[in-house]
């Protein structure tokens, strides 16, 4: 049993005992006590006066007596008006580190058979381009979340939608035919996602082109500048015939499918390879290619049931007036479908194929309305966890040179941004000296786990909700609040234990009762202590940059300690072997806390 639940335990007691009524554990209230006081931890007395019946301080004192003399947690105490300070045993300091050294997951939870099972969608590509910045925001939040989500003892399904359908995907299709001269992957050296994503461009840069020829010819026709745009955009002859591809693609035409398959393949196969380096991966993929048809089937039933309506052209709609929000299209008036049918055919097949529990979904904070009414309609359409989805919003985030604009061709390319991100954190420890006694394999590994731990760590380390600006300098920083130096922290740590097996120390399983602890030893131990807690809160608020800070925190009032005190050149072994424990403890909790975050840690820099 931990601290806080053995005093707890023991406030009970004393209630029961001094006042002669039980409680329940949620009326106990401990904190940190504030710095300015004695104590560790701080029990809120105002809780208890109406069974007291006493002033808070006299409530305090028969409380703290009743502490110092049955609850082998506490030694001491101080009262501070209807506040109680109890200063924690040194004992239970140790048993406390011993429990922790004991447990390789500390703080964390095990799923079991009856765990609830969570669902998790993210990255969510198109194969028309690239994966880019913000997708690499979005998978970095996702897998955290999985993780963190497991660390709270649910069972986990990690998932993907990608939309493989659409004008968007004809758009390259019909680029590639026109231009591409049966140009591959292998033929010109790119990624598969590379290639596609620059016939996308092509497109758009021909398209433009023909709007403004088309422009230019009917205002000279007298019309005014918009009007001439608009019906440009609609005339220009290669939308035309995208949209013509797309009507062969919906009616199964084999040459438009072969093509259609050959070039999405060429893009999955340049994803999986950006999904490889950044260390992300998934259980079950959708493609909305498949998810579409069963959508519609689904707003059908719907409309039978009387939970969706028909209007006059043919188009069936939504009332959500009641939720006091407005009529959402489901399928136009040609019979085909809406972003939200897909989502509501993706739903029905994933519902089928898992029994879920909890769906989150990892969107950008633009489609905060379209989450909205998803979760109404599945409601209405009988999803358990239709009502309570829950959708993960996160901000755009940015580099400091400004947007990214897909079909312009400026996106910031995520294997653009990694690769930048290594040979920078390569350059880096060049620079500092860290690499002169390692192997050229080994540069280049520490160098890919830096570089990949700063762009996560800076990335996750905001709130999600936030719209953030990525500064690559600031992140592979050794100093501050990023990955970098906490990696550093942990690979410092790593040498000490080897310079330790060296000189023929050996760790203990356990301490003894009465081994010594100076005060910030103690406030070490409270710290490693808190893990549990964060990863609790972490995913409560389903919050990443919570594990994040944390690590910050812990790493930060490691290094002061090891400023302070020296573990290798203690005063004596038992004090050495105090502090091996627990610099042992902190490096794994470190290494813990980052793998909830995808990042890696070094054994040397």
């Amino acid at each position: 049993m931990n601290i806080e639940n053995q005093i707890c335990s023991s406030v009970i007691a004393a209630i029961k005992e001094l006042y002669g009524q039980d409680v329940p554990g949620n009326m106990v209230q401990l904190q940190k006590t504030k710095s300015t006081f004695e104590g560790n931890l701080t029990l809120v007395v105002f809780p208890f006066l109406k069974i007291s019946r006493k002033k808070p301080e006299d409530t305090a004192q028969e409380i703290g007596e009743y502490l110092a003399a049955n609850c082998k947690a506490v030694s001491s105490f101080n009262v501070v008006k209807g506040f109680l300070n109890l200063v924690v045993a040194p004992a239970a300091w140790v048993g406390l580190l011993n429990d922790i050294h004991a447990d390789g997951k500390f703080g964390e939870k095990t799923a079991d058979e009856n765990s609830p099972l969570v669902m998790i969608e993210y990255s969510s590509p198109n194969t028309n381009k690239p994966l880019h910045l913000g997708h690499v925001r979005n998978n970095l939040l996702g897998w955290s979340l999985a993780k963190i989500m497991e660390a709270n003892g649910n069972k986990v399904v990690k998932t993907n939608i990608v939309n493989d359908r659409g004008i968007h995907i004809c758009k390259s299709m019909l680029a590639w035919l026109k231009w591409g001269n049966g140009e591959t992957p292998e033929t010109s050296g790119k990624k598969g996602d590379h290639l596609i994503g620059d016939y996308y461009v092509a497109f758009d840069k021909h398209y433009r082109e023909e709007i403004a020829q088309l422009k230019t010819q009917y205002m000279a026709e007298g019309m005014d500048d918009e009007a001439a745009t608009e019906k440009a955009k609609a005339e220009a002859p290669l939308i035309k015939e995208a949209h013509e591809m797309l009507v062969k693609w919906e009616h199964n035409d084999p040459e438009v499918r072969a093509l259609w398959q050959k070039m999405n393949n060429w893009v999955y196969a340049g994803f999986d390879e950006t999904y490889k380096t950044l260390g992300v991966s998934f259980d079950k993929i959708y493609y909305e290619s498949d998810t579409y048809l069963e959508g519609k089937a689904k707003v059908e039933e719907g409309l039978s049931k009387g939970l969706f309506f028909r209007k006059d052209d043919n188009s069936v709609w939504a009332d959500l007036t009641d939720e006091g929000l407005d009529q959402k299209l489901l399928l136009r008036s040609d019979g085909t479908s809406v972003y939200m049918t897909q989502d509501i055919g993706t739903a029905n097949m994933r519902f089928r194929d898992f029994p879920i529990d909890k769906m989150i979904y990892v969107v950008g904070n633009e489609q905060n309305y379209h989450f909205q009414v998803l979760s109404i309609l599945l409601d209405r359409l009988g999803f358990k966890w239709g009502k309570e989805l829950v959708h993960f919003s996160y901000g755009m985030v940015e580099l400091p040179n400004g947007k990214m604009k897909s079909r312009e061709g400026t996106v910031v390319d995520a294997d653009d941004l990694v690769a930048t991100m290594i040979e920078d954190a390569r350059k880096t420890s060049d620079e500092l000296g860290k690499f002169d006694d390692m192997t050229e394999e080994e540069k280049q590994e520490i160098a890919r786990v830096v570089g990949l731990g700063a762009l996560k760590y800076f990335i996750l380390k905001v709130d999600a909700r936030k719209n953030m600006l990525f500064n690559p300098e600031e992140s592979i920083d050794f100093n501050g609040n990023t990955g970098p130096f906490i990696q550093y922290t942990y690979a410092r740590i790593r040498s000490i234990m080897r310079k330790a097996e060296a000189q023929g120390i050996t760790i203990p399983a356990a301490l003894a009762d009465d081994a010594p602890l100076n005060e910030k030893e103690t406030d070490l131990i409270q710290k490693l202590n808190d893990f549990g807690a964060a990863v609790a809160q972490a995913g409560i608020d389903y919050s990443p940059s919570g594990i994040a800070n944390y690590c910050y925190e812990l790493t930060k009032q490691f290094n002061q300690f090891y400023h302070d005190y020296s573990i290798l050149n203690a005063e004596d072994d038992t004090q050495k072997t105090v502090r091996l424990v627990l610099a042992a403890n902190v490096a794994k909790i470190i290494k813990n806390g980052m793998e909830l975050l995808g990042i890696e840690v070094p054994e040397r820099m």
